[in-house]
């Protein structure tokens, strides 16, 4: 009798206190992928995800990410494009919430492309960095491609007000009929 007690408690002591937990499945929607660098959705969070060139393990994957708030990432693909056009002098420095981001711009056999080279934890001594990447590829990941640059798109809204409104707030009230 003292076996099965004993049994019982080192099997209940096991599940009470165990280290693993079962965490739900996060799904993050892909907006574009190309090579080893994505941007992925999840919510109103984009993650870019890139093959760290900088380290002698080659299947090291680094991201950042930031949320989408007025319009960032549309304009963080407006700012790279932009520098495809009038190349930069020095590295473009964005500073997000956990890390600092810089946009290395060179010409590879004539043609513009970009690099993310990011300060992990904002740590100048922890450094990743992407492969570089042209116009038609920053395109493909960005999503516009594939459509997919919807989802960070905000569509545009008119301003115009709409006639009945307009005829509601100009029209005379008409007098009920009641009883006296």
């Amino acid at each position: 009798m003292r076996k099965i007690i004993l049994l019982f408690t080192c099997m209940f002591g096991i599940s009470v206190f165990s280290q693993i937990k079962v965490l739900k499945n996060e799904t993050l929607v892909e907006v574009g992928k190309d090579n080893s660098v994505g941007l992925y959705k999840k919510d109103d969070k984009f993650t870019i995800n890139y093959q760290d060139l900088n380290t002698a393990n080659l299947n090291t994957i680094r991201s950042f990410s930031f949320q989408n708030l007025d319009g960032d990432v549309a304009g963080l693909y407006q700012m790279i494009t932009e520098g495809f056009t009038v190349l930069p002098n020095e590295n473009i420095v964005l500073e997000l919430p956990n890390d600092i981001v810089e946009l290395h711009y060179e010409k590879n056999y004539g043609q513009p492309t970009v690099q993310f080279i990011q300060y992990i934890n904002k740590n100048k001594k922890y450094v990743g960095k992407s492969q570089f990447l042209n116009r038609k590829q920053v395109d493909k990941i960005f999503g516009k491609t594939n459509g997919r640059s919807a989802s960070y798109e905000k569509p545009a809204t008119t301003n115009h007000p709409s006639k009945t409104t307009n005829q509601a707030s100009t029209a005379t009230p008409t007098p009920k009929k009641g009883r006296k």
